[in-house]
């Protein structure tokens, strides 16, 4: 164990030291932020431009229809030939011109906006929304029927759905927002063990081709060495994973602390702020209240748990398995035979994902959260939905119990094909080595 103990310091600290592992570190939590932060920074920092319209409206059904605002301004232009409009619009006296042409028909259902520059897409959401409203009430009257009934009875409804268990309890859930959750928690395990269990396959087959494992093995058994390498990048993955969390909390409240005290449109003091808050009934305000629901509807604790033990056992059996593959090949050209099968069920999961969170309790969701091989991330998917706690428990013993038995082989392909060169192998001798006392 002593001998394990100083392969994973040596590992751990080999790793944390590089200048990749430094730069990733800090450069992947400036990357997640950047996702929050950049859309909110460029939507304080629009450009609030009056846009000016001219319009040209031949049919004459919409010109008293557009309604000015801070962000649009629409000019009337009857009379004007649209080509001189155009003529305005390229010396800068308006920022575009919105021509409806005559029609043949009752109904003008047709328009062109005309513009040096990229409409914004507010606008051009505005003047379609209003065309066709009024086209829509225009054939609405003619069949004889008030647009004001009709708009009348037009609902929204609210439809929530209620989770029952077997004792009677009811719970409240959010199926978009356990979408999203079981998405982006399968994709973080899926990444983890793809990138951390390639790099031991390659930190293997990179002594192995330099030949320091002839130096090693002589110290060492191969399994103390597969598994001090095991052992040692999992301890990495997880010190970077743990400091993206940290990094990227400190960035998120900081932006967030910087928007709040001194973004556009906000309050620019921090008493103002608590005197508001004070001042109002924040439980009364829908939007909140929503959020409050939502953020009780998930069972972090069971969220986080289930995530830290499927990611470490996840990684571990594929490590042991990528461990053996390192063993095998001398470069990493030669690995890709061997990687495939390993990967295929990694792929198969990921994609029956977004399957399994449309129905998060099927037959095949059930058996894809239980097959070792794919339950890292069919189970991360489910969770957010609700899992019963037996099916967590008996998916965390089989994975157990499989990166066991898999350590055990591979362990025995390890032992052999470390010291192995040059040498083209087959399936079939690998099958014969697991043979070997």
């Amino acid at each position: 164990m002593n001998k394990i103990g100083l392969i994973i310091k040596r590992e751990y600290m080999t790793r944390v030291r590089k200048r990749s592992f430094l730069i990733m570190t800090f450069l992947g939590p400036i990357l997640m932020a950047a996702i929050y932060a950049i859309p909110i920074m460029l939507a304080l920092n629009s450009s609030t431009k009056n846009m000016r319209v001219a319009v040209v409206d031949e049919s004459h059904w919409f010109e008293d229809r557009f309604t000015n605002n801070e962000e649009h301004t629409f000019v009337l232009m009857p009379g004007q030939p649209i080509e001189n409009v155009k003529e305005m619009v390229k010396e800068g006296a308006f920022d575009m011109a919105l021509h409806v042409p005559p029609t043949q028909l009752n109904i003008p259902s047709n328009a062109v906006i005309y513009s040096l520059r990229q409409v914004p897409m507010e606008v051009e959401t505005y003047i379609s929304s209003v065309m066709q409203k009024e086209i829509e009430d225009q054939k609405l009257m003619a069949k004889g029927v008030d647009p004001e009934i009709v708009s009348a009875v037009k609902t929204s409804v609210n439809l929530s759905v209620m989770r029952m268990d077997e004792k009677g309890n009811e719970k409240e859930t959010f199926t978009q927002v356990q979408f999203t959750l079981g998405i982006v928690l399968a994709l973080l395990v899926y990444m983890f063990i793809i990138f951390f269990g390639g790099q031991v396959m390659q930190g293997v087959a990179e002594e192995k081709t330099n030949r320091i494992i002839e130096v090693i093995i002589s110290s060492v058994k191969p399994f103390q060495l597969m598994m001090g390498k095991i052992v040692g990048v999992s301890l990495v993955a997880l010190t970077q994973f743990v400091l993206w969390i940290m990094l990227t909390g400190v960035l998120y409240a900081g932006f967030s602390a910087f928007i709040g005290l001194s973004g556009p449109g906000m309050l620019s003091s921090g008493t103002v702020m608590t005197q508001e808050i004070a001042s109002s009934d924040i439980m009364g305000n829908e939007d909140v209240q929503q959020i409050v629901q939502i953020a009780q509807s998930i069972d972090f604790g069971t969220i986080i748990g289930s995530f830290i033990i499927f990611f470490i056992l996840g990684y571990l059996l594929y490590a042991t398995l990528y461990a053996a593959i390192g063993s095998l090949v001398d470069n990493n050209t030669d690995s890709q035979q061997f990687t495939l099968p390993v990967t295929v069920p990694l792929l198969i999961a990921i994609i029956t994902s977004f399957y399994i969170v449309n129905n998060p309790d099927s037959s095949l969701a059930t058996w894809l959260s239980m097959i070792p091989f794919t339950s890292p991330i069919s189970m991360m998917v489910r969770i957010p939905f609700g899992v019963p706690i037996w099916q967590i428990v008996l998916s965390v013993v089989l994975l157990a119990g499989t990166f066991v038995l898999m350590t055990w082989v591979a362990a025995k392909i390890y032992r052999t094909g470390i010291l192995m060169y040059g040498k083209k192998l087959s399936y079939k001798e690998i099958f014969k080595w697991l043979k070997y006392k």
